[in-house]
């Protein structure tokens, strides 16, 4: 019987998760994780080989700009995505792919999610009492209607709501109100984890310090690991105890917080260190930021993969990379990715900061290259015509239109050809 077998057949999960070389208790473990969406040519990797482990108690914060997959791997983890290859542990069982019902249940009840757009999130059309009270309902989880009601109490009053909201609906309130929410029907159900997912990019700065003072309240109480999606590195640096940062599916560098901070190796990881605002004016006029340019990577022949260099940090990079990681890391001096120029000193004494044009292949493909349906269909009906827009379309870089153009026009070409042989034959048949 083969390991993947063993594993589907688990029912309940244990009490605690497997432990590591250094005695911490693994929550969550991603191994060689990809996300694939969509099929043939149209298929994107969306995450590569993600590989990371979630200790119990800490924050593990994901960090990157837009695009770069963080949703993609928190909504992996709550089975919403599945995975492509790879598998997702919960306590050192498997909680990707098929699973028992048992099993499932116990892994909605044990891991919840906070939204990142709070409006979206909630039922416009159920009150917030409902809201919150709806997976107590599905996991009969109160012993009666009194129970029910002192949990739902109990959990809107330690967001820093009243009672009384609780017949109210989701449009009247706030955003940092409905973000509490949101936080309270998480919580309510007592999970092990939470990923939350960009929970403050919606709200406002005053409002973004009351949330992880909250998050932070829930942890030290209730002993919750989060899995903290973000893009802000100030605020991250804030709650983490160890941060991940990925870039285009990628992990590029996981390490604790300050390790981070103090030397981040990842060129793309100082990139994004240097794009936090700095809160002089003087000193944010006169910064001088650290641009990325993937193609300082030569990948071609060495392939790169996650390293453990010491100090329980982890960079992504080949063998010449990675000794040259280790070296910078072993001479202990902090590295520097920021430089503020002297606003005193003249203007031709100032370094010129050079801006290379990015050869990024997504940015080469034309806004309009959509490949819309409607190419495909006229050039069927009109394969000359089409094989013509196809090549037009070809010349200007617009490859999703030129593929639609060209599979209808071969189709027509194809579906004429047969029409032409088939009024052939039967006019062979006829005169025979």
């Amino acid at each position: 019987m083969s390991k993947e077998k063993e594993t589907t057949r688990v029912s309940h999960l244990p009490e605690h998760g497997p432990l590591d070389a250094n005695g911490r208790e693994i929550l969550l473990s991603l191994k060689n994780v990809d996300i694939t969406f969509g099929k043939g040519d149209d298929a994107v990797r969306a995450v590569k080989n993600a590989s990371f482990d979630i200790y119990k108690g800490e924050t593990f914060s994901l960090v990157g700009e837009s695009g770069s997959g963080k949703t993609t791997i928190g909504r992996a983890v709550i089975r919403v995505n599945p995975c492509a290859a790879g598998e997702i542990q919960y306590k050192g069982v498997r909680i990707s792919g098929k699973t028992t019902r048992s099993l499932d249940r116990e892994v909605i009840r044990n891991i919840q999610m906070v939204f990142q757009d709070p409006a979206a999130s909630l039922n416009e059309r159920a009150t917030v009492d409902y809201i919150i009270s709806e997976g107590l309902y599905n996991f009969h989880l109160f012993k009666n209607e009194e129970d029910r009601v002192r949990k739902v109490e109990n959990i809107i009053n330690e967001v820093g709501l009243l009672p009384e909201h609780l017949t109210r609906y989701p449009h009247e309130f706030s955003g940092g109100q409905r973000q509490r929410i949101g936080l309270a029907r998480a919580m309510v159900m007592e999970p092990e984890l939470v990923i939350a997912d960009e929970p403050i990019s919606a709200l406002d700065v005053s409002i973004r310090a009351q949330v992880l003072n909250l998050l932070k309240k829930f942890q030290k109480e209730r002993d919750v690991t989060y899995l903290f999606i973000a893009h802000d590195l100030s605020i991250v640096r804030f709650i983490s105890d160890r941060i991940g940062v990925i870039y285009k599916g990628d992990i590029v560098e996981i390490a604790e917080a300050e390790e981070l901070f103090n030397f981040p190796l990842h060129p793309y990881t100082r990139s994004l260190i240097s794009a936090i605002p700095i809160p002089d004016p003087i000193l944010e006029k006169n910064k001088v930021l650290f641009t990325y340019d993937p193609s300082v990577h030569d990948y071609s022949e060495d392939k790169p993969e996650l390293v453990d260099i010491g100090n329980n940090h982890f960079v992504y990079g080949n063998k010449k990379e990675i000794e040259e990681y280790k070296a910078t890391r072993a001479r202990g001096e902090k590295v520097k990715s920021i430089t503020i120029l002297d606003p005193n000193a003249p203007r031709s004494e100032q370094p010129e900061q050079k801006v290379e044009e990015s050869h990024e292949p997504i940015l080469d493909t034309p806004l309009h290259d959509t490949g819309n349906k409607w190419y495909a269909i006229l050039s069927f009906f009109l394969p000359i015509l089409g094989l013509i827009a196809a090549g037009v379309f070809r010349h200007y870089n617009h490859i999703r239109n030129f593929k639609a153009c060209r599979k209808g026009a071969v189709a027509g070409l194809i579906t004429i050809a047969v029409v032409i042989a088939f009024f052939a034959l039967m006019l062979l048949l006829a005169v025979l």
